[in-house]
């Protein structure tokens, strides 16, 4: 038998593929959002960009900016009725509409 990968974005074959017709080159305002402490952000882990993303775990769920890490923000976010913070660059992020 061969021992399965183990990598970090293992088991993603779904979730990190784009739609044929979302692939290419990305917009760059996505990388100039501004957030403050306290706002809401979806995390949406975008493929194209490896750096800074969040664990594949995250994706699709909504966290609260509680700090920045360089040009990364700190999310809080709830999962399995716990607290978890990650760390994402604004262009894995999106404004929450709630």
């Amino acid at each position: 038998m061969v021992k399965a990968s183990k990598g970090i974005r293992s088991r993603t074959r779904n979730k990190m593929s784009k739609p044929p017709r979302k692939r290419g080159q990305n917009a760059i305002t996505g990388c100039f959002q501004k957030y403050e402490v306290g706002d809401k952000a979806d995390i949406v882990i975008d493929p194209a960009m490896h750096k800074g993303q969040p664990y594949k775990r995250f994706h699709g769920q909504t966290g609260e900016i509680i700090g920045r890490r360089g040009a990364a923000y700190i999310l809080s976010v709830q999962e399995k009725g716990k607290l978890k913070t990650t760390i994402a660059r604004p262009e894995h992020l999106r404004k929450s509409k709630l």
